[in-house]
């Protein structure tokens, strides 16, 4: 899950016959007289219907073509010659495994994947899954996937292909920046519970015991709200007086969640982020509305490759307020900003409708957030279980107030 989503972006196509695939249907409850965004005048459709009754008329096996599936392949098509990785359409069976992840639970081997510089590769790897304990990592680049080259697939190809059954294997073929050769990791699927949050209490080196109040966001799904809220109210009733924030591995989630946990951190009415559409219409600002009680909290924030999206969103609004630290890896850069929209027959599209600007106005997509100190994580670090970016963390937070 790589994308700030937004709820409540319910909004119910009508396809009305075939022409609705190249142009946008009409919502319900409103004149199907008056198209929202009208068929171009100068585009021929014809050659559309030239192709579908060529195919009906001379494909060897004509009399078992699936029409659904032509219209979906058709759909898809269209959206995917738009060039954003993010802009997809999802047929009802990729609609409904889209929904179990942003809901928490679904079957596979538990990590995220994107597109970056053309290329496919895991954004980051969730805890407590088969993924973690095989060893990926955030940044490593999937080169096939079941013998299969991944060099042209879709973000969702690779999706429904990683992904299945529980106790059933998919074979990925990765590369790391700092091998000479590929490595084939074979990995049992699973049923993939995602956790939110994570709170753990400890010392600085030399401070007091459980001075430092350690809160791990996985994810910003739909139940983070209530797991958030019930870690910083233990927080307000600890000896804590500091905070670690990880927001390492979050590939993100819904964008109005982000937000409402910035509220704990900052004071009201203070922009967490601002929604760019091209001047297509009116910048959206997004401010913090919450309770505020972390405010006075002193905070460092980690973050790696596999930060991305909404969590990009969160540390930046601290930062670019609170003049809170980063520490770790230049994060992912996913700046962009999808709606999901459902469609007739249980399909949907999610469509990048914006880029998002950081507080003080800066676009990070495809950039990242560079940590104000980088500590990098290596491979020996990660297998003999040692994290230098933690206890960096730990280290600047002594000497803060």
């Amino acid at each position: 899950m790589l994308i700030p989503e937004k709820k409540n972006f319910n909004y119910v196509f009508l396809l009305l016959a075939f022409l609705a695939i190249f142009g946008i249907g009409f919502r319900f409850g409103q004149n199907s007289a008056t198209c929202r965004v009208c068929a171009p005048e100068q585009v021929n459709f014809s050659l559309f219907w030239d192709a579908w009754n060529a195919v009906h008329e001379k494909y060897v096996n004509s009399d078992k073509l699936d029409t659904q599936k032509l219209i979906y392949g058709a759909i898809s098509g269209m959206v995917n010659s738009i060039g954003d990785p993010y802009t997809t359409f999802l047929n009802p069976d990729q609609s409904q495994s889209f929904m179990e992840e942003v809901t928490g639970q679904f079957e596979g081997i538990g990590i995220e994947v994107g597109i970056k510089d053309n290329q496919l590769q895991v954004i980051s790897p969730l805890e407590e899954t088969p993924a973690k304990k095989a060893g990926l990592m955030a940044g490593d680049k999937i080169i096939k996937i079941n013998g299969e080259a991944a060099t042209d697939m879709t973000i969702d190809e690779a999706v429904k292909a990683i992904k299945g059954k529980r106790g059933t294997q998919v074979t990925l073929t990765i590369f790391r920046s700092d091998w000479d050769n590929t490595k084939d990791f074979k990995i049992t699927r699973d049923v993939i519970n995602i956790p939110s949050v994570k709170l753990e209490f400890m010392p600085t080196p030399g401070g007091q015991e459980n001075d430092v109040a350690y809160l791990k966001i996985y994810q910003f799904s739909e139940k983070s709200d209530s797991e958030f809220a019930r870690a910083a109210n233990k927080i307000l009733q600890s000896k804590a007086k500091k905070i670690i924030l990880d927001l390492r591995n979050n590939p993100g989630g819904y964008l109005e969640v982000s937000q409402n946990i910035a509220g704990w951190f900052l004071e009201d009415g203070k922009i967490v982020v601002s929604e760019d559409f091209n001047g297509k219409e009116t910048n959206i600002i997004y401010k913090a509305q919450g309770n505020s009680r972390l405010l006075k909290y002193p905070i460092v924030i980690l973050i790696n490759q596999g930060s991305a999206s909404a969590s990009e969103i969160l540390a930046a609004a601290l930062r670019d307020n609170r003049k809170a630290q980063i520490i770790g890896e230049t994060s992912y850069g996913k700046g962009s900003v999808q709606e999901v929209q459902n469609l007739s027959g249980k399909s949907s599209i999610k469509i990048t409708v914006a880029n998002w600007l950081t507080p003080k106005g800066n676009h990070i997509n495809n950039v990242g957030l560079a940590p104000d100190v980088e500590v990098k994580l290596t491979e020996d670090d990660y297998k003999g279980e040692k994290d230098p970016q933690l206890a960096k963390a730990l280290e600047i937070l002594k000497d803060m107030n």
